[in-house]
């Protein structure tokens, strides 16, 4: 900070496992990633090249030591990973993001349907190698899944691996933890905080509204995800509470 302003929350030093942002690169360009690096390394924790812009984006394996010269950790999204196994190349995917230099592997099944003991042993197996995230939520609208069965497959996947559990809300963020109108689905979210310790999960949360929420819910060293790169340091003095929306919120 550049002042010491009082009754400001204080955040875990980096590597930290509570309090982490994970930004969503969609397909950022090397000097767009270094203007990321330079404003905002502080407070990034995680950058996921998304969905399968790592089979895309020219430079990946430059991209990828740039982060994590910067303390970031990049890795690729769940759904390069379901390309993967819809090929039956699982074995494929290991050494590719082996080869790419991550440390860290995310396994969904937000759009290929994969039996959640199939999708546990993935997990189990890549844990030996990289820190997990395994995803829960679905991608296709109109699939429902019971809050029991959000809360069973985040358990069961903690269990085989998992370093921290993903709470779906897609990059839109209106699926998964969210209405349609990127409201909370707050029953299912409150089921979840129930059984599951807050720290274990990061709950993706694109918009400013969503991070409100669960920063009042949880305080201000929530897991929050798929954060844009531009709004970093907004998301940031959110916590902080140094933004209207929550400026009264650590004021004694």
């Amino acid at each position: 900070m550049n002042f010491n302003l009082p009754f400001i929350p204080e955040r875990p030093e980096k590597p930290r496992s509570s309090g982490l942002t994970m930004v969503m690169d969609k397909g950022l360009s090397l000097r767009e990633a270094e203007d990321l690096c330079e404003v905002a390394s502080e407070y990034t924790d995680f950058v996921k090249l998304g969905f399968g812009t790592g089979l895309l984006t020219p430079g990946v394996k430059e991209k990828i030591k740039l982060y994590q010269q910067a303390g970031i950790k990049p890795y690729f999204g769940g759904t390069l990973f379901e390309a993967f196994i819809a090929r039956n190349m699982f074995d494929d995917y290991r050494k590719f993001i082996a080869d790419s230099g991550v440390e860290t592997a995310e396994v969904s099944d937000g759009v290929l349907p994969i039996e959640h003991d199939k999708k546990c042993e993935y997990i189990n197996l890549l844990s030996k190698e990289f820190q997990i995230f395994s995803e829960v939520g679905t991608k296709l609208k109109g699939k429902e899944i019971s809050n029991a069965e959000w809360v069973s497959w985040m358990k069961s996947e903690l269990e085989a691996g998992a370093w921290k559990v993903i709470a779906e809300a897609r990059e839109s963020g209106n699926m998964g933890i969210y209405k349609e109108d990127g409201s909370a689905n707050s029953q299912l979210i409150m089921d979840i905080k129930k059984e599951i310790a807050p720290e274990h999960i990061l709950w993706e949360a694109p918009l400013k509204s969503q991070q409100v929420w669960f920063i009042k819910l949880l305080g201000p060293n929530v897991n929050l995800g798929n954060i844009s790169q531009s709004e970093v340091i907004p998301l940031e003095t959110l916590r902080r509470g140094l933004r209207g929306d929550t400026l009264q919120s650590f004021i004694p």
